[in-house]
């Protein structure tokens, strides 16, 4: 089984779950995934393609009031 976190260049990534066994799949899909934000790496590891992701927090929406001081 795949590592579910590596580290590539000090940034923490987290792979998608699935096994692909053709690089255009997983291209494919990792086009999707940068499209929605994500930064992407795509590795090959004992002839299956395995894609990891990450997506930095741009924007935190806090809803209700604040806790007493």
């Amino acid at each position: 089984m795949p590592q579910n976190v590596r580290f590539f260049d000090r940034s923490k990534f987290v792979w998608d779950g699935e096994l692909y066994d053709a690089q255009a799949t997983a291209d494919a899909r990792k086009s999707q995934y940068e499209t929605q934000e994500f930064q992407t790496r795509l590795i090959e590891e004992e002839g299956k393609f395995l894609l990891y992701t990450r997506r930095v927090v741009k924007n935190v929406v806090v809803e209700g009031e604040p806790p007493p001081v």
